[in-house]
């Protein structure tokens, strides 16, 4: 069942929660490139755990849309004033 939820932060909150999202988008976008380019972008990367690169190309892109998401509410409510 995917339920929705309403949640209220503070913009500031919030604009930690999308910082987390975009590390996690990131992490996922690097870690579906890793194994076709082999190529470490960042010596801090660590790549995500998962059973295959075509895991990892539909994990980042979710990430993405939920940025996206929270994104559109808080412009449709006028930039959280």
């Amino acid at each position: 069942m995917n339920t929705k939820l309403n949640i209220t932060l503070s913009s500031h909150d919030l604009g930690q929660l999308l910082d987390g999202i975009r590390i996690r988008a990131e992490a996922w976008r690097k870690t579906a490139n890793y194994p076709d380019s082999g190529f470490n972008p960042d010596d801090a990367f660590i790549c995500e755990e998962c059973s295959d690169p075509h895991e990892a190309r539909r994990i980042a892109p979710h990430y993405e849309m939920i940025i996206s998401e929270i994104e559109r509410q808080v412009q449709k409510q006028g930039d959280g004033q």
